[in-house]
């Protein structure tokens, strides 16, 4: 039965800079890259291509030894150009000089109808052959799923409310048969539900509405309330040995495409946004794509920081990187690196702050956007329990005890706290909140992979 929620504890942070409603034309990037580093859990990455070879959309470029099943593919045609390392020669990037018209491989396709019967067997190869299946990650710590386990639920959020989020009303327009084919494919892997969770505080796209084989839950309150962490949480909470799998819509439309077309598409809408874009508008590109026709021409100033993704949660790149995997959205924000005398005391209307503080005010008027650079007003200090991490996570959790069980390696008390239902986004709001500065998203990895690997 589908259910309403209403989420009071939460914090939206109103930054100047939204993308305007407009796909605007713009030349295509020459270049796109796989990053590995977009997916926890890959220990052992082995390449199945080198530089020079040619590849189509959907040819497996690499896998996880601990996994071989899952492949991880090419989001476009071209050549490899380049294979990037870092430390100890860990895989960065595999960077593809892309064809001007893409070349797909080909996969099996199915009818609509078809796709009814289709066993979960079936399903689950044509998602592994096909290169989807880095789509579905996997509660509890948020990997790959593994396709020899069968999760009791899946959930979609089908909204975002990170600051600068993309309208999923643009991002995914039309998609309407290939979300619905997704679905239909996804529901063979559970013996639970699937559930699209939506925004109760907006108009439903009709991508979304009308979708039949599922259930559609509303969630209203300020972010995090399109977390897909904070909707398992009020709808189906994960217990030790729960295992649950998330999918993004754009993960859900793949899918569908793999099935009724029968080819890889990693064709997406991403929006470049921020305070520091002239023009912040979405533009059609393809996964990986490289962010620098994106923004030439199209900054107020180069002093900036460029953000994979979103201002709490996303990655740092420079002018020559690439969006990661997920990610469906540029953020572009002026660089914080100055030194503010007495910053933090001063009166001010243009700052903005979960805490009530003198200096400021910006709970006078909560719907002005605000232009925020990337200083921290201070460094790592002493661990302060101010209680403010439980009024902005609407979990029943206690995040500030968690953080300590993980700091003090108390396994016992991880699992009692709650660490199985949460990943890094779900407490990202915490480390902005944060007067003591600390790294709260590492953290939480940190306690993770205490659980994961010890």
């Amino acid at each position: 039965m589908s259910k309403f929620i209403k989420l009071k504890k939460g914090f939206d942070i109103n930054l100047a800079g939204k993308a305007e409603k407009k796909i605007a034309e713009v030349a295509q990037p020459e270049t796109f890259a796989f990053k590995p580093t977009s997916f926890q859990g890959i220990l052992r990455p082995k390449l199945k291509v080198n530089e020079g070879d040619v590849v189509k959309a959907g040819t497996p470029i690499l896998f996880d030894k601990k996994n071989n099943k899952v492949l991880h593919v090419a989001p476009v045609s071209g050549e490899v150009v380049e294979v990037r390392r870092g430390e100890k020669r860990k895989i960065l990037e595999v960077v593809i000089l892309a064809d001007k018209e893409i070349q797909y491989e080909s996969f099996k396709k199915y009818s609509s109808t078809e796709l009814n019967s289709i066993t979960r067997g079936d399903a689950i190869e044509q998602l592994l052959t096909g290169g989807v299946w880095p789509n579905i990650i996997q509660r509890p710590y948020g990997v790959i799923a593994d396709p020899e386990e069968t999760p009791k639920a899946i959930f979609i959020s089908a909204f975002d409310s990170h600051p600068l989020a993309p309208d999923f009303d643009v991002l995914f327009k039309g998609q309407e048969t290939y979300f619905q084919a997704g679905i239909n494919v996804l529901r063979k892997l559970t013996t639970g539900l699937v559930h699209v969770n939506v925004n109760g505080d907006a108009e439903v796209s009709p991508v979304f509405s009308q979708v039949k084989n599922a259930e559609i839950n509303k969630f209203s309150g300020p972010h995090p309330a399109g977390n897909v962490g904070v909707q398992i949480h009020h709808l189906d909470p994960i217990n030790k040995g729960d295992i649950v799998w998330t999918v993004s819509p754009f993960g859900v439309i793949q899918i569908g495409k793999l099935f009724l077309e029968g080819i890889h598409d990693a064709s997406r809408i991403v929006a470049v946004a921020g305070s520091e874009v002239t023009k912040p508008q979405y533009y059609k590109t393809y996964t990986g794509a490289s962010i620098k026709k994106f923004v030439e021409g199209n900054l107020n100033n180069d002093h900036v920081r460029y953000i994979s993704g979103n201002a709490l949660t996303g990655t740092r790149i420079d002018i020559n990187g690439h969006l990661d995997y997920f990610d469906n959205m540029l953020t572009v924000l002026p660089e914080g690196d100055q030194y503010e005398l007495f910053g933090w005391i001063l009166p001010t209307t243009n700052k903005v702050s979960f805490h009530r503080a003198f200096g400021l005010l910006s709970f006078l008027n909560p719907k002005k956007e605000y232009v925020l650079d990337t200083n921290t007003k201070g460094e790592p200090r002493a661990f302060v329990q101010t209680g403010v991490f439980e009024k902005v996570l609407p979990m029943d959790i206690l995040p500030t005890y968690l953080l300590k069980a993980i700091l003090a390696e108390d396994f016992d008390e991880m699992e009692a706290l709650g660490i199985y239902e949460v990943i890094e986004e779900d407490l990202a709001l915490c480390e902005f909140v944060d007067v003591s500065k600390h790294d709260v998203q590492a953290i939480i990895r940190e306690g993770i992979n205490l659980m994961q690997y010890s």
